[in-house]
């Protein structure tokens, strides 16, 4: 039977109590197949009925009923034979089960489940009885391909999930919801932090003047770290030569997630004569037979080309070099979604070379960078996650030597953090094992943020070497890091953190001036232009609205900080502020009196006070 955890067998229990209410609604019905999902479970139907949100309510009653008939979940193992007998008279399982059948190795135990009259095949495992399953909810319809292939039959599927208890569905529910708000692609419009347009391409992003200034504040803020820790920063073009991707090993393994090589149009030329065919040109490059150009798809072989272009001492070691590297990756148009999952993005990239000795050093300091990352912006519930390489996968490179040194020092610093730490065979880079942050955000999402790599193979495949005490030629080890992985990814997870109400260091606008009548716009634009000159981004709402209509339009793009002006504060030298972030700097004051407490809460980049993120341990 296959393994699975106590909620892995509930929720599979629960898409068959799904599989047994459709049945009974849509006898007409054939069954697919309904697994548990890390969410929650889902059931493939094919029937020429199209499923509605009435249907789900009707469907979902009927699972309440099965589960009040408290079924027996009985497991029947029969022989191949009495399986296809089985099949044959279930009007439900004609149309697919049997290619499920020959999916089963000769000579394995073929296994149905029964509950009541519902009866399907399934490895299991399922709870005793349908009444354990106390707490569930249908949430959804779409389509869904058999066996997830366009070129078969497209069916429907219903999305569920379920949970131990009400308070937990409950709670899952809500954050579902609040999920919804938080929808980085919806507060990306209504905030106008960024674009993506179908004539520039999917999975580009226009980086609109308010996105751009929370993607500023974070580049300035990790480069203030990275000048404490003594990188050097480097520029790198966005192309580059095949060969240096064939030594790199990136091409041609990861050839299906790249965009196609920029050919030279004389080849283009020649091969056209030659009758070659696009085949043709395929395995011409893949055989290194002819040259080309390939959007760079890491930075790493250019930082490496950096690093080799002068000899290197033991005495210059470790060399840590820093770019915010823009690269390119093929992604499938089904799978982009926003910032989060895109074409084109801009690495936070760090790349050190150092000696055996200082691996554990580097590590640990690399570590350091992203702790301080996380808990400037909130994000202290975390764990992290040792990626191994898998011994049965070919696509890893280098010796089982340097793999093992290299796992066993990403252990030993990720064993420094104080955290859970677990480890998962297969996430290695094909290069180097990995050490990788598993952030938790505000509703309790999960997701992998920073990195570090511990890399001896790259240095081998391209030769690098230093020259020791001993006046001897060695190979140095290389450390690739990126705290925050992707700007753009990054963003979007903020966004989300944050539900866009940024904590003043990182708001687009900082303060808003609202000029009570049209009359005050003159002295609003005075105001703004010393805080301009204290470098805070103020800009004056020039609307002939009423008061209430500009607070209220300053709540909705998510201003941290308004400041009212009328006739009174002009005359008395006062504004009056309102602060959705920081309610203690509420009240009249002096521009001067607000400007000196807003300062230090910007230059030292703290959270806002009322924001939830700032109780979170």
């Amino acid at each position: 039977m296959a393994q699975m955890t106590p909620l892995e067998e509930l929720r599979h229990s629960a898409a068959h109590i799904l599989g047994a209410a459709v049945a009974r609604i849509f006898p007409e019905v054939q069954l697919d197949i309904g697994p548990p999902t890390e969410n929650g479970f889902y059931y493939d139907f094919d029937i020429d009925h199209k499923f509605t949100s009435e249907d789900l309510e009707k469907i979902e009653a009927e699972m309440k009923k099965i589960v009040k008939e408290n079924q027996k979940f009985e497991c029947i193992e029969v022989s191949r034979e009495e399986a296809k007998k089985l099949i044959a008279q279930s009007p439900i399982l004609t149309e697919f089960k049997p290619g499920r059948l020959a999916d089963v190795p000769e000579g394995e135990k073929i296994t149905f489940y029964r509950n009541g009259e519902f009866l399907d095949l399934c490895a299991g495992p399922h709870v005793r009885y349908t009444s354990q399953v106390k707490a569930f909810k249908l949430l959804s319809i779409a389509g869904a391909y058999h066996r997830g292939n366009e070129n078969n039959k497209q069916l429907q599927r219903i999305y569920g999930t379920a949970f131990p208890s009400r308070a937990e569905l409950d709670e899952y529910l809500h954050n579902v919801e609040e999920a919804k708000k938080r929808d980085h692609r919806k507060l990306g419009r209504e905030l106008r932090l960024f674009h993506i347009d179908e004539d520039v391409g999917q999975g580009l992003i226009l980086w609109t003047p308010n996105g751009a200034i929370v993607r500023q504040e974070l580049q300035t803020f990790i480069s203030e770290q990275l000048f404490r820790q003594d990188y050097k920063q480097v520029f790198t073009p966005n192309i580059g030569n095949l060969n240096l991707y064939r030594t790199s090993g990136h091409f041609p393994y990861y050839r299906e997630s790249q965009f196609p090589p920029v050919i030279p149009p004389e080849q283009i030329q020649k091969l056209a004569t030659e009758g070659k065919s696009c085949a043709d040109l395929a395995n011409l490059l893949s055989a290194g037979q002819i040259d080309g150009f390939l959007l760079k798809p890491m930075n790493c072989p250019h930082h490496i080309k950096i690093f080799d272009s002068r000899p290197h001492s033991y005495r210059d070691l470790p060399v840590r070099l820093a770019e915010f590297g823009t690269v390119y990756r093929w992604e499938q148009s089904g799978e982009l979604n926003g910032l989060t999952r895109v074409r084109g993005f801009t690495q936070d990239d760090g790349h050190l070379f150092c000696t055996e000795d200082q691996i554990g050093q580097e590590v640990c300091g690399c570590l350091e960078l992203v702790k301080i990352i996380l808990s400037t912006l909130g994000m202290n519930n975390y764990q992290v996650r040792v990626g191994l390489r898998d011994p049965e996968s070919s696509k890893y490179i280098g010796s089982d030597e340097n793999w093992e040194k290299a796992e066993q020092a990403c252990r030993e610093a990720a064993a420094t953090l104080g955290v859970p730490v677990v480890e998962e065979k297969g996430e290695a880079a094909f290069y180097g094992p990995k050490i990788d942050f598993i952030v938790k955000d505000v509703i309790g999402r999960g997701w992998q943020l920073g990195t570090v790599q511990v890399d001896f193979n790259l240095p081998e495949r391209f030769n690098l070497s230093y020259t020791t005490a001993d006046n001897e030629r060695k190979r140095p080890v290389m450390i690739h890091r990126a705290p925050f992985g992707s700007m753009e990814r990054f963003v979007g997870i903020l966004i989300e953190h944050f539900a866009g109400d940024f904590p003043t260091w990182l708001a687009p606008e900082q303060v808003r001036i609202l000029p009570m009548n049209d009359s005050l716009i003159p002295a609003a634009a005075e105001i703004r232009e010393k805080l301009k000159a204290k470098k805070i981004r103020a800009t004056v709402d020039e609307h002939s609205d009423k008061l209430g209509a500009k607070i209220r339009r300053a709540e909705l793009e998510k201003i941290p900080h308004m400041l009212v002006i009328g006739a009174k504060e002009i005359e008395a030298g006062l504004v009056s502020v309102r602060s959705r972030a920081d309610k203690s700097l509420e009240g009249s004051c002096t521009l001067q009196e607000f400007i000196d407490k807003l300062l230090p809460i910007i230059r030292e980049r703290r959270l806002s006070p009322n924001s939830p993120l700032s109780k979170v341990k």
